[in-house]
């Protein structure tokens, strides 16, 4: 199945990413407090989804990264479909350790946060790879930080205002002035995760370059 190590490579990065991006999703209704401000705790598996895209970018090209992005938007909406069956068919009574109303509210999630969050996800993967070959052409293989944090800084950005402006603020679950600082306090937090991880992004590139340069196939 796999001729190539880089098969191999391709399959476990998208792995990693199609399953943060989905698990992002499925937590996302669940609020924590960060000092003084409150945010989704589906914001923790995102900068993983940031690491995997900028290497998948790296070592498989744009194309890499818009189809893996096509895939995994059709997956969460699947996902979601999943979800919306399993809440409409009633709890065993008296047998099921959890019943309808504790599975609705974990993870009954309303029409508009499931459409922002899928355009949300779509609109910066889209920027992101765009951004991400806007700096490599300009700078060839030097400069990973820049492509890397670059694409980021804008690429999230886009998708801190559309998913919280799609899922709350035109349906007038909130007012302007708290779309604007909700989606502020989520990009500064996104950003500076992704900042400090990118000396992950640089460890990366060594472990995947050492491990293609060792054999180019698996099959002999």
């Amino acid at each position: 199945m796999f001729q190539t190590k880089k098969d191999l490579v391709y399959v476990i990065l998208a792995g990693i990413f199609i399953t943060n991006a989905v698990v992002a999703e499925l937590i996302g209704g669940k609020l924590i407090q960060v000092g003084p401000f409150v945010m989704s705790i589906g914001i923790l598996p995102w900068p993983i989804v940031f690491l995997t895209t900028d290497l998948i970018n790296e070592y498989f090209g744009e194309k890499g990264v818009k189809k893996l992005s096509f895939i995994t938007a059709c997956l969460i909406a699947y996902a979601f479909l999943i979800l919306f069956m399993a809440i409409a068919i009633p709890a065993a009574k008296g047998i099921s350790p959890v019943n309808d109303e504790q599975f609705q509210a974990v993870f009954g999630q309303s029409m508009w946060i499931i459409v922002g969050s899928i355009i949300a996800f779509m609109v910066s993967q889209l920027i992101d790879v765009s951004v991400f070959w806007f700096f490599k052409n300009r700078t060839g293989d030097k400069k990973i930080w820049l492509r890397t944090t670059g694409s980021t800084i804008i690429s999230q950005l886009f998708d801190s205002f559309i998913v919280l402006g799609i899922a709350f603020w035109l349906p007038g679950k909130i007012d302007f002035d708290t779309f604007l600082s909700s989606a502020l306090i989520g990009y500064t937090f996104k950003l500076s995760i992704a900042i400090i991880l990118t000396p992950l992004i640089y460890l990366g590139h060594y472990l995947i370059k050492k491990y293609l340069n060792e054999h180019t196939s698996l099959v002999d």
